[in-house]
């Protein structure tokens, strides 16, 4: 099982966002559209604008829970607007496992998505699906493919917004997936969470905060419920920044985690300038 090196997929990411063309209108409010793993779990309900690229080119995800030693993965992420409302997104999950003497760092499959915005928020929550699959890539990859859906509501008030969040992924048998663990968060049969959000337009800041339950693959393990927080700050029209952390406060293996992640806007380079 060989090892690789997150910078093998960092590094053509961020070379990619240094030479595309800004993306500004995006970018300004890139830390309002809150993502999964960036930095909770439960993300809103939009897409980034169409024709516009989000490089993710530095998002961590370290924890340390009972009876298991440190872990941490990075999961190198690239959006696409594509089309009016709807973005696909690929990430490469790497983690790093210790047991005992023995380490391992290596991909844990690769990530598609699709998520598509059904509706502008009036009186009625904003509504989004997300088509998920981690592909059987990598030493720490599941065994099979491992696909996923999910819904997502947003509801905005004048001093803050409400997320809710559930998903299920289609795995065929308790052992189909793999040791790995994506940086967005522990594979799961099933997951629901709830977040709140205050932004601060005039600071470009986002504080958020979660209550996330999930069932684990394996079917015998009990239920896990994890509370984190976490704050997205605009560096530059750009560059947004996020930060967080919580703890798992029921299931197998409580403990903390911690993330923390850049993001990089961008535009098509094909787009005809106005």
């Amino acid at each position: 099982m060989h090892a690789i090196s997150w910078r093998a997929v960092a590094s053509p990411l961020l070379g990619l966002a240094l030479c595309a063309p800004a993306a500004v209108a995006h970018a300004q409010t890139d830390y309002y559209n809150t993502d999964a793993g960036r930095p909770i779990r439960v993300e809103d309900a939009y897409a980034i604008e169409r024709r516009a690229i989000e490089l993710q080119v530095a998002p961590l995800r370290l924890e340390r829970l009972r009876s298991k030693p440190y872990e941490w993965g990075v999961e190198p992420e690239v959006a696409f607007g594509l089309l009016p409302r709807t973005q696909v997104e690929v990430g490469f999950p790497i983690v790093h496992a210790e047991g005992g003497r023995s380490r391992m760092t290596s991909l844990a499959g690769i990530d598609i998505s699709a998520l598509h915005n059904l509706n502008v928020e009036t009186r009625l929550p904003a509504l989004a699906l997300v088509a998920d699959v981690i592909l059987p890539v990598g030493g720490s990859g599941p065994s099979r493919a491992v696909p996923s859906l999910k819904a997502i509501a947003t509801k905005t008030f004048p001093q803050l917004r409400i997320h809710l969040n559930a998903q299920r992924s289609f795995i065929s048998t308790p052992t189909s997936a793999g040791a790995g663990v994506p940086a967005h968060g522990e594979q799961s049969r099933w997951m629901a969470g709830v977040a709140v959000d205050r932004p601060f337009p005039l600071s470009a800041l986002l504080i958020t905060a979660e209550l996330v339950t999930s069932a684990p693959v394996e079917v015998a393990s009990p239920r896990r419920l994890d509370a984190a927080g976490g704050m997205r700050y605009q560096w530059s029209p750009r560059v947004a920044f996020d930060a967080g952390g919580g703890y798992r406060l029921r299931g197998h293996g409580q403990g903390w985690f911690l993330t923390t992640g850049a993001a990089v806007a961008v535009g098509l380079p094909w787009v005809p300038r106005s």
